[in-house]
């Protein structure tokens, strides 16, 4: 597939998502929910299909998708070594992930003040039982890596960093040199992934995050649906977290009751328990698709960077009052990830007055969110843009 060919109107991927009409409306939520390819129907209907048919035996076939979902984000993460735990939600994933830390003789925790709330309120909430938790400022993304590698002591536990920003789209360079920061005073990292998965290419190999522990999730950019996160665990640690699911005894074939607690290797160290496998069966459709069509993360980079900037242009010509509503220009488009994030006191008014004349959009804060999608063609973008100018006007 060429990326050309999602320019135009009708837009080449349209057809495959019939079911959320996403040629019929304008879906601009793509930073916080994208449609769901037809497909991801079939692996819907074919988990209820095995439960009914195999009943208790059905798991055997759960595990296999289970194993297709931890393939597909490795691919994503071009990541030939790590370990992948799942799970329903990232904080199920960070429960385990900061119950494994030795906050008793590292009590202490370094991170930005522009994590995602999964991170931001659990780490607040344990600074108030007495760890240290130590915040640096997230802007400017640009220098926020080294910063955070000053901030490191052999007192750190963990260092958790988001590879793009949520509330900006601004993405986080240096994070290598951070690993390495890390390495060298013991800390753990923690790379929160899930706002560049699948619009803007990570690489574990050749950005140095080999020893980095990464998490997101399907819910966003790779369409995969709710219950899809993953835990990346580096290669040859033997944790053992507090929070921990009877699943995690699995290959370590334990008697319960038999000494101390046991654990699995690698991802089975942060395994759950009991869930339901529906959301992998989805999952699995869905990078089946995406491998059919071609849609790789250097093609999918290459639209979304297409389609901001088209936004970015749109938005520029329409010359609109700045205290009304205005963008961060300091910021090129290449430093930028997947939506264009719009400053605007009345964020949220905008956001529902849009909602109202068909554009679906969303806000946080201050901030008016438009997130294209490769299912979106040029002049829909356009569209979107001109019914924020009768908004306003």
């Amino acid at each position: 597939m060429r990326a050309d060919e999602l320019y135009q109107a009708p837009n080449r991927l349209a057809p495959s998502y019939s079911a959320f009409r996403v040629a019929d409306r304008l879906l601009l939520t793509g930073h916080s929910h994208q449609a769901w390819p037809d497909c991801s129907r079939d692996g819907q209907l074919r988990a209820w299909e095995d439960a009914a048919e195999l009943v208790d035996e059905k798991w055997e076939r759960a595990f296999a998708k289970a194993d297709r979902v931890r393939r597909g984000f490795a691919a994503l993460l071009d990541d030939a070594d790590g370990e992948y735990a799942l799970a329903p939600s990232t904080h199920d994933l960070l429960l385990r992930f900061l119950s494994a830390l030795p906050l008793q003789k590292r009590p202490r925790l370094v991170t930005t003040d522009g994590e995602f709330h999964t991170i931001r309120r659990q780490l607040d909430r344990l600074g108030e039982e007495g760890i240290t938790l130590v915040k640096v400022a997230a802007d400017p993304a640009a220098t926020v890596a080294e910063r955070l590698a000053e901030a490191v002591d052999d007192r750190t536990a963990a260092v958790l960093v988001s590879a793009v920003f949520f509330h900006n789209a601004h993405i986080v360079p240096g994070l290598g040199d951070l690993a390495e920061a890390c390495a060298r005073s013991g800390a753990e990292l923690l790379v929160d992934g899930y706002h560049a998965l699948g619009v803007v290419p990570m690489s574990v190999r050749a950005q140095g995050l080999g020893g980095a522990f990464v998490t997101g999730g399907g819910y966003k950019y790779c369409q995969l649906g709710e219950g899809n996160c993953f835990l990346r665990i580096p290669p040859g640690r033997s944790f053992r977290p507090v929070i921990t699911g009877w699943f995690s005894e699995f290959s370590a074939l334990a008697e319960p009751g038999q000494g101390a607690v046991s654990y699995g290797e690698g991802a089975d160290r942060f395994a759950g328990s009991t869930y339901d496998p529906t959301s992998h069966y989805r999952a699995a459709e869905v990078f089946d698709f995406f491998a059919r069509e071609g849609l790789t993360p250097a093609l999918l980079r290459d639209v979304s960077q297409h389609q901001v900037g088209r936004l970015t242009e749109r938005f520029d010509a329409l010359d609109l009052e700045p205290a009304v509503v205005t963008r961060d220009r300091d910021v090129p488009l290449e430093k930028l990830a997947g939506f264009l994030a719009l400053r605007s006191p009345r964020a949220a008014e905008l956001c529902q007055a849009l909602r109202t004349r068909g554009v679906l959009t969303d806000s946080r804060g201050d901030v008016l969110r438009f997130g294209p999608a490769p299912y979106l063609s040029d002049s829909q973008l356009d569209a979107a843009m001109d019914q924020l100018r009768s908004v306003i006007r």
